[in-house]
């Protein structure tokens, strides 16, 4: 898996703050986390297993994360 660049600290006040940009901003980077969290395995009609991402599971991901970000505390560094 690819490094995972985490948002700035202005990017995260914002986004605890409620700006819409900066809330797009971090689901932006922890897509392919949240991605690879949903995805589940799948058996095909041929008998063979295929990972998919379950839209369902991933909804849920991202609506845990936004109910969330308010609630982080901010310090400044």
């Amino acid at each position: 898996m690819a490094e995972m660049k985490s948002p700035d600290f202005a990017t995260i006040q914002a986004a605890v703050a409620g700006e819409q940009w900066a809330l797009d901003k971090v689901l932006e980077c922890y897509g392919d986390e949240i991605n690879c969290l949903s995805t589940v395995r799948k058996r095909q009609p041929d008998g063979s297993m295929k990972a998919v991402v379950d839209e369902d599971i991933r909804q849920q991901l991202i609506t845990k994360l936004l109910q969330a970000i308010p609630q982080f505390p901010i310090e400044e560094p």
